[in-house]
């Protein structure tokens, strides 16, 4: 029974996971926009609404914590610079999830992970 299990594995050990997803989320904020599997957008999509209020935060601890999880600096200032005035008067709901065509490969769901205006 799984019962209040949260989260999905994806079929990784914890190390390659929690890896996987804090490029995920570098990339999310480098980038705006990211094209991945479903499962690991909507995994990496509370993760990265985390991170961004950190941002609108914007305090030394907060700079911190979101150090600790995202591996690139410039992507952290562009966090606490850009990315937090922007969303200042937005109290949540920071990405959106398009679902898109199967993966040729495999036929894996897929989604474009994009962070809204």
């Amino acid at each position: 029974m799984r019962h209040r299990v949260a989260g999905r594995k994806l079929s990784r050990p914890t190390g390659h996971r929690v890896a996987m997803y804090r490029n995920l989320v570098t990339d999310l904020l480098r980038y705006e926009k990211i094209v991945t599997t479903e499962a690991k957008a909507k995994e990496v999509r509370g993760i990265a609404e985390k991170i961004i209020t950190l941002g609108k935060n914007g305090s030394l601890p907060s700079r911190r914590q979101a150090l600790s999880f995202v591996s690139d600096k410039k992507v952290v200032a562009k966090l606490f610079n850009e990315l937090g005035s922007r969303y200042a008067s937005r109290s949540g709901g920071y990405t959106r999830i398009i679902k898109l065509q199967p993966r040729i490969g495999d036929g894996a769901p897929m989604a474009r992970l994009e962070l809204v205006e």
